[in-house]
């Protein structure tokens, strides 16, 4: 893949995901996010891939209403976008997290002793946070001695330098550009 491509393909999910996010209302359309965007070497067609939040049935419909509302995304595009080609765009479900959780559930059912059960749906597609205990084994924290001094946070109320070198981020003119010795 070329640069060129992958620089469209960025592009083009960032783009696709602020349409669907403020300019589609579909109520069908769940808590969707454009994950990743392929787009063939000739730029004739993209793979939209969308990850969905929901179960099984809800997803499914989400993908579907997305397809259908490719059409007036690629509209959308073509006036927001200096390309000369806009690509066919074609929904895919990523089910990335899915697959991230199921394998989370199998190593938590191992670290339990348990059997992993193989066939076992998983209920959600993201794992649920759980407060992680400490094992034997794990670094200890160590705690700042009393005798060292604490790092000195800086004043951020203070102004330093000139308005000049403020806009210049901080960073002196003789700093930025060096001149060989002799020349003024």
């Amino acid at each position: 893949m070329s640069q060129r491509t992958e620089r469209i393909d960025e592009l083009l999910r960032q783009e696709i995901g602020a349409i669907l996010s403020r300019d589609v209302a579909d109520p069908r359309i769940g808590f969707a996010t454009v994950t990743e965007v392929e787009t063939a070497s000739d730029l004739r067609h993209a793979k939209v891939w969308i990850s969905v939040i929901g179960q099984r049935g809800e997803r499914d419909e989400t993908i579907a209403a997305l397809s259908r509302a490719m059409s007036f995304v690629r509209r959308e595009l073509g006036t927001r976008l200096r390309l000369k080609r806009i690509p066919d765009l074609h929904v895919r479900l990523d089910d990335s997290a899915e697959r991230g959780t199921r394998v989370l559930q199998l190593i938590n059912e191992l670290e339990a002793g348990e059997a992993p059960d193989g066939d076992a749906p998983t209920s959600e597609t993201l794992p649920t946070p759980v407060p992680r205990l400490p094992r034997a084994g794990d670094a200890e924290d160590e705690a700042p001695l009393a005798d060292e001094p604490a790092p000195l946070a800086p004043n951020p109320g203070r102004r330093t330098g000139s308005p000049a070198a403020r806009r210049r981020g901080g960073v002196p003119s003789a700093a930025r550009r060096r001149r060989p010795p002799g020349r003024r």
